[in-house]
């Protein structure tokens, strides 16, 4: 049985289309992420999964139950970690823990939040008040309620948004080794080298989603080649070849370009040649495998134009 099943699933506020009519199965034991941009429908995508929101039109199955049908039931079995869980910083990390273990009908915790506490590496500071953990203390604590009650799948809403580098590392350590427990993880996410990680990644936009597949299969549909190329003068580089069509994409990583052409045999001659009329020379360039978030823009390049041609 898989652990989610979204058949023709839209969601509209009125005249306003949230998500529009997707179709996804998550299989359990799973690392899944929602990837797009703020208002491509991911988070909307996650409360109808766990009954927050009503969909306009389709089936949604968790587990098995319908979630419209069977809210209860899928309530029992789902753990939910929203972008502003609600801890309460007047409340030790202990009494967190408990506040939400009774909430999900669950008295004999002791034992299962000692284990949390050891999970997170949070032990020592159980009797701290909320209020004074780090950001990414807080996200680590949030995580251990949503599993108090030992749920079979959990949700995640962006749960490393505003969390520094380090707390965001060593979050990523606390889920890779929680998937190992065969839990089923479903989470959005803006970054996608977060995405990276997970073992199948959709990619959302506008409500739609564009693409479903692991990190590596969705590179081999890049359309185009990433040339990575190191000059003599970067920043000019960048504003003559942002500019120049040959180059669909670029961007700046410190002392080199990442750059997007449909053909590097060809187009990389062109663009030495510019660079070099404008007196800049290159000194190495490469082609790179492409990052997700190449292929990302690269698919929505490819959707703008097919939305103008369609248009016109």
């Amino acid at each position: 049985m898989d652990a989610l099943n979204i058949t023709s699933v839209s969601k509209h506020y009125g005249e306003i289309v949230a998500v529009d009519d997707i179709s996804l199965t998550v299989n359990r034991g799973e690392m899944f992420a929602l990837v797009g941009p703020d208002g491509s429908g991911k988070t909307t995508t996650i409360r109808m999964l766990c009954g927050i929101v009503q969909t306009t039109k389709g089936s949604l199955k968790v587990l098995g139950f319908d979630v419209q049908k069977e809210k209860e039931e899928v309530k029992k079995r789902i753990g939910y970690l929203s972008q502003k869980f609600s801890l309460y910083g007047d409340l030790t990390i202990d009494e967190n823990i408990e506040f939400f273990a009774e909430i999900h009908g669950v008295y004999d915790y002791h034992t299962r939040r000692d284990e949390l506490l050891e999970f997170t590496r949070l032990t020592k500071f159980r009797d701290r008040l909320a209020e004074k953990l780090s950001g990414g203390m807080k996200q680590k604590l949030a995580l251990a309620c949503t599993l108090i009650h030992t749920p079979d799948i959990i949700f995640l809403d962006e749960p490393t948004t505003g969390v520094d580098p380090v707390s965001r590392r060593d979050f990523w350590k606390v889920l890779s080794a929680l998937l190992k427990t065969g839990i089923t993880i479903v989470m959005t996410t803006p970054y996608l080298d977060e995405a990276e990680r997970c073992n199948r990644v959709a990619l959302m936009d506008g409500g739609k989603i564009l693409m479903t597949d692991s990190p590596a299969n969705l590179k081999n549909v890049m359309n185009g080649e990433v040339v990575e190329l190191v000059c003599s003068n970067i920043r000019g580089s960048f504003s003559l070849l942002k500019k120049f069509p040959p180059v669909k994409e670029v961007q700046a990583f410190g002392d080199r370009l990442n750059l997007v052409v449909n053909s590097s045999v060809h187009d990389m001659q062109l663009i030495a040649q510019h660079l070099k009329d404008n007196s800049i020379e290159i000194n190495e360039w490469r082609v790179v495998k492409p990052s997700l978030e190449n292929v990302f823009i690269s698919l929505l390049t490819d959707r703008k134009v097919g939305e103008s041609f369609v248009t016109k």
